[in-house]
């Protein structure tokens, strides 16, 4: 629990403070009694240091020698000290290198010095983690979450065993941030997308021999376009069936919430997806601040509505449903590696403990999240508003929205089979058009500036009939659910969105 269930010391077990296998097999069973598919974080890249592995590996048992990333290190010609084999940074700052004196080498460590990085290139690894994922699929679920893989694989060392060093991005002057050295060595190697092939097989495989649903597989990776595209496989072999797509975080913080920059973000990942393929859109996560606080409040339910209206899966972190800005957390409270690792005046900068604040359920003790005395990280300020109980006692609320999105894109052939249209409008605002031949379109505008603005859409599409019916509106926004407004003459509101039909 030093980086909070992302370092492993079993993975054949449930963390004893989350219950046991048989609360786990319970889950399992009523999820499925509830139509819930129940998908685990697979966290290949390390394991902990209290891992049986590692411990063997620190003291060389036969058949774990080598199931870590193991180095002499190498020696200053000018002091004669042994010093890391590389320059290399980890995530949480600082060397990603550790010293063990029992074992007398260094071991890579991209995470915390808690987390040694497993060693890919010996197949030992590689079986010992396909099995870790059989072991699930037995245990009943629907397939992996799979956590950070674009450090799953480094270069190869060269003829005489060593690494290279990264070169300086001289983008920063801070010399233990990660970003201070380029990544080229340590990230995005190619064998990283070949295994990926490879546990996408193991998860055909289960289907083929036991039957039941197709096992689903998602990466967790902020790479290059071009890199990240081949996780979904090519004509010859599947790979995941959705590489996270982050743009909607990643485009989005380099300039200000605009039409322009969501369509910069769209056209990033389906001008570069195969052919074949299933798109996804994702607002936000446990690493990033929430959406609503990035886009702004007002915001949150166009954000919502797009990644529901867009072709593809949506992804929602806990909390976009209802609106959820991040928690404010001091030096005291904070308990992420990523900012205790920095100090008091810079570890807001790092920190990610605001966007993983508790859950509100309801404006009571804890906001319904715990019957504790308190919680893991404090809650944020706002829980006695933006809480589940009071946006369903609520006339119209972000997650009565949310609702009626999801209720939408279950019934609604054509946003599950229908073509796709869109455009920045104007700066402002932003268009989607979904068609399908004799059920219709679905019409998307929002407005994402700080002013009034009137719209002909018949600029964006000709086709489009003089009025549209209004199916979702955000919050706050005046017009009225099912009445029909003018297509040539549309009137949104700073930060309106609407979802609007043909019939």
């Amino acid at each position: 629990m030093v980086d909070f269930g992302y370092d492993i010391s079993d993975f054949y077990d449930i963390q004893p403070e989350y219950g046991t296998l048989d609360d786990f097999r319970a889950l399992i069973k009523r999820a499925n009694e509830l139509g819930i598919k129940i998908i685990l974080d697979f966290v290949p890249n390390h394991s902990s240091d209290e891992n049986v592995w590692f411990k063997k590996s620190v003291a060389r048992e036969r058949g774990y020698e080598d199931y870590y990333v193991w180095h002499d290190g190498r020696l200053n010609s000018s002091t004669g000290k042994r010093e890391p084999p590389t320059n290399w940074n980890q995530y949480f700052r600082g060397t990603a290198w550790q010293w063990n004196e029992q074992r007398g080498q260094y071991y890579l460590h991209q995470f915390a010095v808690q987390q040694p990085d497993l060693n890919y290139r010996n197949p030992a690894v590689v079986e010992q983690m396909k099995r870790v994922l059989r072991y699930w699929l037995k245990e009943g679920v629907a397939g992996f979450r799979c956590d950070a893989l674009p450090p799953l694989f480094e270069v190869q060392r060269d003829a005489q065993g060593q690494y290279p060093d990264e070169e300086l991005t001289n983008a920063i002057e801070d010399v233990e941030d990660r970003a201070y050295l380029t990544t080229k060595y340590i990230e995005n190697q190619p064998e990283t997308v070949d295994m990926v092939y490879q546990w996408r097989q193991v998860l055909d495989d289960h289907q083929r021999i036991f039957g039941g649903d197709a096992g689903v597989l998602l990466i967790e990776t902020y790479s290059p376009a071009w890199f990240t595209m081949q996780f979904y496989g090519n004509s010859s072999v599947n790979g995941a069936h959705l590489p996270f797509n982050f743009n909607f975080i990643t485009v989005m913080e380099q300039g200000p919430l605009s039409a322009s920059n969501v369509q910069l973000a769209i056209d990033l990942w389906l001008q570069n997806m195969p052919a074949g393929r299933t798109a996804n859109w994702v607002l936000g996560n446990h690493d990033k601040r929430r959406a609503a606080s990035r886009y702004g409040v007002e915001h949150i339910d166009a954000m919502n509505m797009l990644v529901m209206v867009l072709p593809g899966a949506s992804v929602t972190y806990q909390g976009e449903e209802l609106g959820m800005t991040d928690g404010w957390i001091s030096w005291e409270d904070t308990v992420d590696p990523w900012g205790c690792n920095s100090d008091a005046q810079n570890y807001e900068h790092y920190t990610r403990d605001p966007e993983r604040t508790p859950f509100h359920w309801s404006s009571g003790k804890n906001a319904g999240f715990s019957t504790g005395e308190r919680t893991w990280l404090p809650l944020a300020a706002d829980y006695e508003t933006i809480n589940v109980a009071s946006e369903e006692a609520a006339t119209h609320s972000h997650l009565k929205i949310y609702k009626s999105l999801v209720a939408l894109r279950r019934s609604s052939t054509i946003l599950q089979n229908g073509s796709v249209k869109y455009r920045a409008h104007t700066e402002e605002v932003f268009v989607v058009k979904r068609t399908l031949a004799g059920a219709g379109s679905i019409v998307y505008a929002a407005n994402f500036g700080a002013a009034k603005v009137s719209v002909d859409l018949r600029e964006f599409d000709k086709t489009l009939p003089s009025t549209l019916k209004l199916l979702i509106r955000s919050v706050g926004a005046s017009k009225t659910e099912g009445q029909s407004y003018s297509v040539s003459h549309l009137e949104l509101d700073a930060g309106e969105a609407l979802l609007l039909a043909t019939n």
